[in-house]
């Protein structure tokens, strides 16, 4: 079976009824976009593809670190697997069940990170935030401009009460042992 293949079956079987449950409510309109002086936060689709992969595959090293026991992104990802997980990520969008965005330049020449919303099964809170930036940004603050600007717009434009930031505010060790 073609690797496309198995990119169709993913998006059938995350559309399918039994995986759509959404985690926000009915009548919440989602934020579509978010907007400061460094970047736009925007929906992450296959569109965006091409500069994705290169933010991704120019930041391995220090996104191995982000998300130190993940084993993402391998240095071996490719261009089609990277297509296939943008495509993930916009039918999760699409069905409410989780929202990736994209962080990129305010002239869209680059994918500057991502940002990741997403439900979950820890009793204490009521949503799980995960954001990288490239490496080419660190030195510019973006890191922290990101994290600063997620957290206010969660608790502005978001119906969550308790949001997570693990790897931040929560160490992955603690959040591992949360229940």
């Amino acid at each position: 079976m073609k690797r496309i293949d198995y990119f169709l079956l993913i998006l059938l079987l995350v559309s399918s009824s039994a995986y759509s449950q959404s985690f926000v409510p009915k009548d919440f309109v989602v934020p579509s976009v978010l907007e400061n002086e460094y970047f736009r936060i925007r929906m992450l689709t296959v569109n965006d593809v091409v500069k994705d992969y290169d933010a991704v595959m120019s930041s391995v090293d220090h996104l191995q670190k982000v998300w130190p026991d993940s084993g993402w992104p391998s240095a071996d990802l490719t261009f089609e697997q990277d297509l296939i997980d943008l495509g993930w990520h916009q039918k999760e969008f699409q069905l409410r069940r989780s929202f990736a965005y994209t962080v990129v330049a305010l002239d869209e020449s680059e994918v500057v990170g991502c940002l990741y919303i997403d439900s979950t099964t820890k009793t204490d809170y009521d949503a799980e935030v995960y954001m990288w930036v490239r490496t080419s940004t660190l030195d510019k603050g973006y890191d922290q401009i990101l994290f600063n600007t997620v957290k206010q717009w969660m608790a502005k434009e978001w119906p969550f009460k308790k949001v997570a930031y693990p790897g931040r505010e929560i160490s992955w060790k603690d959040w591992k042992a949360t229940k």
